[in-house]
């Protein structure tokens, strides 16, 4: 059996750590925020990261593409915003069982593709921005109400980052660690092995709308799409159909355990694409392998991480997801508003999100997508 380059193991942990480290606050915030009790989030952590871990390992070995693979962050990061079903958890499961079958139906049927591709950037980025606003605000939030948690968690971050924006996060979650087993040791529980805990899933037309359908065009256009246009950039041809149908097959299988959408990712895809993955070519695929591998790894802790989670300062959570979306809500901003006809569209939707407005049981998503999407089509007809 011959062993992967050395180099492709490196860039595979670099990969993992990345990905993993720099959005498990939030992931665990959107679980939260859907009524999951402990147990539940421990499990829908660990099955996230054997759903990516898995999906990267096998449409990249099928593929010989340096596919990497990701939870959906900004689809966490909208649930860590929106209000918690009336079926409580069990319902916002049959809402990640239907975005991940949205998700199939594009990969196998192409005009859903494209019409979820359709959907106007300016819109896309401002929606996004608008669930993003909140969780971004929290870091400096906390300067106030818990100022030995946010100051030496964001000083770390932003010297950390002037050596290098990719390990700011990272940085930041070991500040947070220490600040959390300094005065108190490691919480020890009786497993450190997450235990996998099955949901049976519930169904509403106002879940579907109001929870599924956002989470679907948010990872579509947010992740999706960027990732499929990185390995594009790169040399590498995407597969739509293949990639897309194996994602959500796997968001389909993981969602009973309490994992949100499994998805394409576009930074680390970068990373494992890159010349800096390895020399050849045509051997960078083995580098989203083992990043792979090391996400499954993650994975099968979920419970202690969860249980260091429990034992942080108050608000550790809030300023790491914070800091961690930062530069994603950045982004987002800036594309949302760079075109001047699309402006006061993009200004709408964003607002209207942000607002976190509930009306006929749907949330500010869909009606800051809607509004936003009449005033687009207004304004371009006109």
């Amino acid at each position: 059996m011959t062993l992967p380059p050395l180099q492709t193991v490196s860039t595979g942990l670099v990969v993992a750590v990345v990905g993993f480290f720099s959005s498990f606050p939030i992931v665990l915030q959107g679980l939260a925020a859907m009524g999951a009790s402990p147990a539940q989030a421990s499990s829908g952590l660990m099955a996230a990261a054997l759903s990516m871990g898995l999906t990267a390992i096998v449409i990249s070995l099928v593929s010989r593409q340096p596919a990497s693979v990701a939870w959906s962050t900004p689809g966490a990061a909208f649930l860590a915003v929106s209000v918690a079903p009336a079926g409580g958890f069990a319902e916002a499961v049959g809402a990640f069982l239907l975005a991940g079958a949205l998700t199939v139906l594009a990969g196998l049927y192409r005009p859903l593709r494209q019409l979820a591709a359709n959907v106007p950037l300016p819109l896309a980025h401002a929606l996004l921005a608008g669930v993003l606003v909140h969780i971004c605000a929290q870091p400096f939030l906390a300067l106030a109400t818990a100022p030995a948690t946010a100051v030496p968690i964001l000083l770390t971050w932003f010297l950390a980052g002037q050596l290098s924006r990719l390990f700011a996060v990272p940085a930041a979650v070991l500040m947070a660690l220490a600040l959390t087993l300094w005065p108190a040791g490691v919480p020890l529980r009786e497993a450190l092995l997450a235990a996998p805990v099955l949901t049976t899933p519930a169904f509403s037309l106002t879940s579907a709308f109001s929870l599924a359908l956002p989470l679907f065009i948010i990872t579509m256009a947010t992740q999706n799409s960027p990732g499929m246009a990185v390995l594009r950039g790169e040399g590498y041809p995407p597969r739509p159909r293949g990639f897309l149908s194996a994602v959500g097959l796997a968001s389909l299988a993981s969602a009973p355990f309490g994992a949100p959408q499994t998805c394409l990712a576009a930074i680390t895809s970068s990373l494992c694409a890159g010349p800096d993955s390895h020399p050849d070519p045509q051997k960078r695929y083995l580098s989203a392998v083992m990043a792979g591998l090391f996400y499954c790894a993650f994975g099968l802790f979920a419970a202690l991480i969860i249980a260091v989670a429990a034992a942080a300062p108050p608000q550790t959570l809030e300023v790491l997801a914070g800091l961690a979306l930062l530069g994603v809500f950045a982004n987002s901003a800036n594309l949302a508003l760079t075109e001047p006809k699309a402006r006061e569209a993009a200004a709408i939707t964003f607002l209207t999100t942000a607002s976190g407005v509930t009306l006929l049981g749907l949330s500010g998503a869909v009606w800051g997508l809607a509004l936003g999407s009449i005033a687009y089509f207004v304004a371009h007809k006109r």
